[in-house]
């Protein structure tokens, strides 16, 4: 594409150009000068050999101030460290993988070269050819052989000593904060790791990968207060997904037989160290299962990304010390209940004696609550801040569980777990409901209930109830929270550690 020779060069906005401090008023000053030189100050592209970490692993068995004669490799990065001296210098270059030295001469380079690297300054991304040494202190480093000038920074990095103290400051400038924190950096590279361990883990076992829809026009496959948005086109409001389940479970209708899906789920709830308005979950569905498969599915899964991915099975997570190598507790929701405040909703038959209990322990209902919900209640209040080591609850009362299949022993209750660990549930399943007539007496369940002002009960997904008339396999299904497994694994505290852009308020 021929340049306009007559078009003006952009200029920036007055007002901005008066908000800049010096160091950033110098950076631009130099703009011109690469210009002068025929060096485009924003770079082109660079062929790049190396990474730093694997340069100082594969070359470490050097001696002191040998230089490899036959080993020229070429690198990119940003530099973080410059120590510019006369015609000899230090600096340190930072890639994906970590920091290498550098050390460059004049007399190798020549008095051109040098003079455009003595341009440099603290953020700038370079590219260096050369040869790989060993410094008399011991350190792997490259003796550059040539400097190329790639990206001006025109904003200085933050002070090496103190990096981005703020939290709030590391979140929202979180390209910043991988710049200058090498513990933000791990915590980026070693969720991915996560993710395709959950994702190979499941592929082994024959599950397949589905996407499903993100925009779907009923609200379904969990109790949540949802996004609404209108496609204009069909002038109808859809909502964003709350949940897989039911898309994932017509799979099986359709004879997938083993299906799973990673992906972003939306809910238009609070935010704090454990809640994101967008997270990510896995939900998987097997074919002739049932709940005792995800129980042990479960177990096998945490173990595996424990020693596989962090290689330890003891964490510290949310101020607790977890063991994930010992056999999981399995308890009903009611019998931890009695354990905990001496309640036992086995023995509680009615609405009105569930709420009498409630107002005698001081326990907070609402308007819609049926006889399961107080029971809910009573698990919230009493029970899930003791649940620190790994522990499937089960049994969830019916009137909180409308996908679940009814427990054959009582009638109230469903096949249901939620795995709780320091506190925090982790996962939530069932064997799944797969009677069409009880699913829509359940789906209208919940329409009476959001009637009754329970904003997070779903409708009545009529296509869904239609293909269960068709026949779906007994099943067990799973949904894990990846944030949330991300965090116990990492050992972190606030889910927006682990997210790399995540949610926030807006800056005033």
């Amino acid at each position: 594409m021929e340049e306009n020779k007559n078009q003006k060069p952009v200029a920036e906005n007055e007002n901005y150009q008066q908000q800049l401090n010096d160091q950033e008023q110098h950076r631009r000053e130099k703009l011109e000068q690469y210009k002068a030189l025929g060096v485009d100050p924003f770079g082109q592209k660079y062929e790049v050999s190396a990474k730093a970490a694997d340069l100082k692993k594969d070359f470490d068995y050097l001696q002191a101030e040998e230089v490899k004669e036959d080993a020229s490799v070429t690198i990119a990065g940003r530099i973080v460290l410059l120590r510019k001296m006369g015609k000899a210098s230090f600096f340190t270059l930072q890639d994906r993988t970590g920091k290498i030295q550098i050390y460059i001469r004049q007399d190798v380079v020549g008095e051109e070269n040098y003079a455009l690297f003595k341009m440099a300054d603290l953020g700038d991304i370079c590219g260096i050819e050369g040869l790989m040494m060993k410094t008399k202190t011991g350190e792997v480093t490259i003796r550059a052989t040539r400097y190329t000038h790639l990206v001006k920074a025109l904003r200085p990095l933050p002070d090496k000593f103190h990096g981005l103290s703020d939290p709030e400051d590391r979140r929202r400038k979180r390209y910043v904060d991988l710049i200058v924190n090498e513990d933000s950096r791990y915590v980026a590279m070693m969720r991915p790791r996560i993710v395709r361990g959950i994702q190979q883990f499941f592929d082994e076992k024959g599950f397949v990968e589905f996407e499903t829809s993100i925009l779907q026009p009923i609200l379904g496959g969990a109790n949540a207060k949802p996004f609404v948005t209108h496609f204009n086109a069909l002038d109808q409001d859809f909502y964003l997904r709350i949940a897989t389940e039911l898309s994932l479970k017509k799979l099986l209708v359709g004879g997938m037989e083993r299906v799973y899906e990673m992906g972003r789920m939306f809910r238009n709830e609070g935010i704090d160290t454990t809640h994101n308005p967008e997270f990510t979950t896995l939900e998987a569905y097997m074919a002739y299962g049932d709940l005792g498969d995800m129980e042990e599915m479960t177990e096998e899964l945490y173990r595996y990304l424990a020693t596989s991915i962090v290689g330890k099975t003891t964490l510290t997570w949310l101020g607790n010390e977890i063991d994930l190598a010992k056999p999981f507790r399995k308890a009903t929701m009611t019998e931890l209940i009695k354990e905990n405040c001496g309640v036992d909703f086995y023995e509680v038959k009615t609405l009105e004696e569930a709420l009498e209990l409630a107002k005698k322990y001081n326990v907070p209902v609402e308007k819609h609550y049926a006889w399961g919900h107080v029971l809910n209640a009573f698990f919230e209040k009493y029970v899930e801040e003791k649940l620190i080591q790994p522990t499937f609850v089960l049994q969830h009362p019916v009137d909180i569980s409308p996908l679940a299949k009814k427990d054959p022993s009582d009638s109230r209750f469903t096949q249901r777990f939620e795995l709780y660990i320091s506190t925090k549930e982790m996962c939530n399943a069932f064997t799944e409901l797969n009677d069409p007539i009880d699913q829509r007496a359940r789906f209208e369940e919940q329409v009476e209930e959001k009637k009754n002002g329970n904003e997070e009960a779903c409708e009545v997904d009529t296509d869904f109830c239609e293909a269960l008339e068709y026949g779906m396999p007994p099943a067990g299904g799973i949904g894990y929270g990846i944030d949330r497994t991300v965090m116990m694994l990492l050992e972190r505290d606030s889910i927006r550690d682990v997210l790399i852009f995540p949610t926030l308020k807006r800056k005033m």
